[in-house]
């Protein structure tokens, strides 16, 4: 019998998690750690989209498009959209009405206290989910993949727009702030963008969970 190399298992592992992520599995787009997110501004608007950049550069890497449906449409007119269902998708490059460019969606379904996020797949398949976290000061919820594992706790501060991603040791793993520091300058952003910033260390799979997770922070803390 031969030896399973536990890198060959692990990247083996990996693929397997990422199947339906897209048609090439978010390759390229999910390779990278540093996504600025800019949330498109329109009055009386009743769904959200947010561009996602590069941010050295403003280049378009994705797009997220919120379709909560016709019904939950009508229905924020009368409810707090917290509290309704909706789904957000998001997309490699700048066109949201071409669906060969879907990678992944956020499902939220209703939710009075402790909404739980599925990340599904293009196939419909949950690839990891989101649950906040009760009586935490300044907000927090959990990030799961398929399998149950933890990838990251999101823990936020009460004052401001400021949010650690911490794996289970309470190791910061990436951020989501407002402020960004690269390529010898700062970029500070308003009130409805902000910095998604992840280890090197990341896989594909937890890239695509973690960068869900800080575009949830507006569906789950901050709408």
């Amino acid at each position: 019998m031969s030896e399973v190399n536990p890198y060959e298992a692990s990247v083996a592992a990996d693929a397997g998690n990422i199947e339906g992520l897209g048609q090439d599995g978010g390759g390229g787009f999910l390779d990278r750690k540093s996504f600025f997110v800019r949330e498109h501004v329109g009055v009386l608007k009743l769904s959200n989209t947010y561009d996602i950049l590069d941010p050295a550069s403003q280049k378009p890497l994705g797009i997220a498009k919120e379709r909560p449906g016709a019904l939950i449409h009508l229905m924020r007119f009368l409810v707090n959209k917290r509290l309704l269902p909706t789904k957000l998708h998001i997309y490699e490059g700048s066109d949201f009405e071409d669906e060969s460019k879907l990678l992944f969606s956020l499902n939220k379904g209703f939710a009075l206290f402790r909404p739980k996020l599925e990340v599904c797949d293009t196939n419909g398949r949950v690839v990891g989910w989101l649950k906040s976290k009760m009586f935490s000061l300044g907000g927090a919820f959990r990030v799961f993949d398929a399998d149950g594992r933890e990838v990251a706790l999101v823990q936020g501060d009460w004052k401001g727009w400021n949010f650690r991603f911490l794996d289970s040791s309470q190791n910061e793993i990436g951020t989501v702030t407002k402020k960004w520091a690269g390529m010898g300058k700062e970029l500070f952003t308003s009130a409805d963008n902000y910095i998604i910033s992840l280890n090197d260390s990341a896989s594909v799979t937890d890239t695509a969970l973690l960068l869900v997770a800080g575009l949830a922070i507006d569906t789950v803390l901050k709408e």
